[in-house]
């Protein structure tokens, strides 16, 4: 194995994701003060279109190991695009339209220039393909700064096809992943991810006096986190990893594309819906969810849990079963939510969540001998 098959997630990467996750915590914030319909549609088309460009960040330092200071510097530009993207997601199809297109073609810029200094050829050809699809999408979402009404909203949505359709003409195939980082880059955006959760969960605290039941709501909040990285973390990570060294050369980059991109649109979408309805359950758990609480609560973990079989199902690391009936289970608590307590059905969730991760494990455990 040489020293470049054996990359590992530099600093710098964990910088940048630092900066990513701030649209997550503004993507959150942007559910909590739209939660409706014409809120979650909006969230899902800025988030699918930005996840998409960091997902190419993650390819990117794949291929192209930030090692050199014209590269690092490079992506520190990226990264100040990011952040302008970020800090304009609260009005993304308002006032600040038109600096959130801004920031993303910066960000796709920065991101076709740095690939095409791979010593890959094959990663080289690759974006000299799908380089075009980004920049045309950057430009929708650039154009779309400075319109309103439906022509926004369907330049919104073809920039989500787009982006997400462009494999089928671009031929992903050609070059190979390198596992190790690969699993290990996505695996640290779902713990930044889930630990917003947590931030969401102080914050919705600030300003309510520390009670008893409080205090409880927000340990229950913390387990229902925790049980949520176990599915993940307890060995899911180690097996996509081999799943994806095993691959052949021809499917290796597919497979990667399927399981770390399209799949993880639940995963980390799940975890922004499920922050929401933590940040507004801290502040009235001691009466009857609102229906956005309650769904976003439910329909959060359910999602999560779905990307995560998704996962599975494309890299064949495991059953299905046990996680698609959590993922089930998890939508009735909707019940218990509006009709006791928010706090009633995060301690549900959490006992539903854990149920699954039992039966998961007395799945993998040897049969006893007769």
């Amino acid at each position: 194995m040489s020293a470049d098959d054996d990359v590992r997630v530099s600093t710098i990467e964990l910088f940048f994701d630092l900066v990513f996750v701030f649209t997550i915590t503004q993507l959150t914030s942007l559910l909590v003060e739209e939660p409706n319909g014409v809120g979650v549609v909006r969230v899902a088309l800025i988030f699918g279109n930005v996840w998409w460009m960091y997902g190419g960040y993650a390819w990117l330092t794949n291929a192209v190991p930030p090692r050199e200071p014209v590269v690092r510097l490079l992506m520190l530009v990226g990264m100040a695009g990011f952040l302008i993207v970020a800090l304009a997601i609260p009005e993304a199809f308002g006032d600040s339209g038109v600096a959130f297109g801004i920031g993303y073609l910066v960000v796709t810029f920065v991101h076709t220039g740095l690939f095409l200094r791979s010593s890959e050829e094959n990663a080289v050809r690759a974006m000299f393909r799908l380089g075009p699809f980004n920049t045309i999408t950057a430009a929708l979402l650039l154009v779309a700064g400075f319109t309103s009404g439906g022509l926004q909203w369907a330049l919104w949505s073809a920039a989500f096809v787009l982006h997400w359709a462009s494999p089928a003409w671009t031929a992903t195939g050609g070059f190979r992943v390198r596992a190790k980082h690969f699993v290990e880059r996505h695996g640290l955006i779902v713990l930044i991810a889930l630990g917003e959760s947590v931030v969401a969960v102080g914050i919705g605290v600030q300003g309510h006096d520390l009670s008893t039941g409080l205090a409880v709501t927000a340990v229950l909040g913390l387990a229902l986190v925790a049980a949520l990285w176990w599915l993940y973390f307890d060995g899911e990570d180690q097996r996509a990893e081999r799943a994806l060294d095993a691959a052949p050369d021809a499917r290796n980059p597919w497979l990667g594309l399927f399981a770390f991109g399209y799949a993880f649109l639940p995963v980390l979408g799940g975890i922004i819906v499920f922050a929401a309805g933590m940040k507004k359950a801290i502040v009235d758990y001691d009466e009857p969810a609102t229906a956005a609480t309650a769904w976003f609560l439910a329909a959060g973990v359910a999602t999560y849990v779905l990307g995560l079989v998704a996962l599975r199902a494309v890299l064949r690391t495991g059953p299905l079963g046990p996680r698609l009936a959590v993922a089930v289970a998890a939508v009735p608590t909707v019940v218990i939510g509006l009709h006791l307590s928010p706090e009633l059905q995060i301690a549900v969730l959490t006992l539903v969540v854990i149920a699954g991760i039992l039966a998961e494990t007395r799945r993998r455990q040897p049969l006893p001998r007769s």
